[in-house]
């Protein structure tokens, strides 16, 4: 039996665009992806902080250094620019595996900087 794990989040990150007509995904900074372990076209389930809408979609890489956070097609509806979003990744385990496995947590800054890094119950490392 395999379970899905939370693999990576990106914490409170700050929805810069949205784009309706597109379509679909998000698109993200290029090294936010790379920071929080996440690949292009990778699933992801987003959670506005905002109106506590739920969604998912897959990932689109943006300009590297840009900060973008942009919701394109459908899921521009479900948060405005300026709406605080988590991004999550998963991934299927044995229950072995995810009896060891630590998520990535990615916390960044209202510009969407990653500012700490750690994993679940490890002490974490501050970005300068």
């Amino acid at each position: 039996m395999h379970l899905h794990i939370l693999k990576s989040k990106i914490h409170r990150a700050t929805v810069t665009h949205a784009d309706l007509y597109y379509e679909g995904s998000i698109t993200l900074d290029a090294d936010l992806i790379e920071t929080a372990d996440m690949m292009p076209n990778e699933k992801v389930q987003i959670v506005n902080n905002n109106n506590g809408a739920r969604f998912e979609t897959y990932i689109i890489e943006g300009e590297r250094g840009s900060g973008v956070v942009q919701l394109n097609g459908a899921c521009a509806r479900l948060a405005a620019v300026g709406d605080e979003i988590i991004i999550m990744t998963y991934a299927e385990m044995t229950r072995e595996e995810a009896k060891q496995y630590k998520p990535l947590v990615v916390l960044v800054d209202k510009q969407n900087r990653p500012t700490k890094l750690y994993r679940v119950g490890e002490e974490s490392f501050v970005l300068t």
